[in-house]
């Protein structure tokens, strides 16, 4: 939001020739007029100065609520399938203009549509992309048979259990929670389509103490 300095012009008065008998009298009634032009013109920049901050604030909102309602959109997270990133009922902002200009990414944190049920929304981890196999021995996920690794997620929210080597179809991708026990993923209902992925989480908001850009947090664990 750009700030204007205020600006004030001092006003300065010229003495004119006085007549003979009325020079005190003359002189009294300029000296005393000359603040009101002094005043009202302070006044008049001031109003001025007010209705500029007035708009560039208004356009500064209103290129805001743009941005938000066309390019971000704010969601609540339920559950706690992608702690310790997300906590239940943290607010966060997704982009769902991103994959529009740049491929989806493994360790990216995507907003989707629930695969056996569209009108619930499912936030996870890509860890497969199309056409690679993923598998998981004793809770290691491994990808075309190299293991992967996986800062993000605490050892104990780690799963031991095995999932067996399943390839990624075409155009879609193998995701999943970072609370490994708890969390319901493609290990349950399978990769997901990208047509139903719609966002990738960016930033949060609320709590405050969580207050922060996700994708910086996503970017250190990759």
């Amino acid at each position: 939001m750009d700030r204007s300095d205020q600006k004030q012009r001092g006003a300065s008065t010229s003495p004119e020739n006085p007549a003979p008998l009325l020079s005190a009298g003359s002189a009294a009634v300029n000296a005393s007029a000359s603040p009101a032009p002094n005043a009202a013109s302070h006044a008049a920049n001031l109003r001025k100065e007010i209705r500029v901050w007035t708009r560039d604030l208004l356009i500064a909102i209103g290129l805001a609520m743009v941005i938000i309602v066309f390019l971000y959109q704010p969601v609540k997270v339920e559950g706690t399938s992608m702690a310790p990133l997300l906590s239940d009922q943290e607010r966060i902002f997704i982009n769902k203009f991103v994959y529009r200009f740049e491929p989806i990414q493994r360790g990216d944190v995507v907003v989707f549509w629930y695969p056996l049920d569209h009108t619930k929304s499912f936030i996870k981890r890509v860890v497969g992309l199309p056409g690679e196999t993923v598998e998981i021995r004793q809770g290691v996920l491994y990808v075309n048979g190299k293991t992967v690794q996986e800062p993000y997620v605490p050892p104990q929210y780690e799963d031991s259990s095995d999932f067996a080597p399943l390839r990624v179809p075409k155009d879609s991708f193998f995701v999943l929670g970072d609370h490994r026990i708890s969390s319901n993923d493609s290990r349950v209902f399978g990769p997901v389509s990208s047509q139903y992925i719609y966002g990738r989480a960016v930033f949060a908001y609320w709590p405050v103490d969580h207050f922060g850009s996700l994708e910086s947090a996503e970017a250190s664990s990759k």
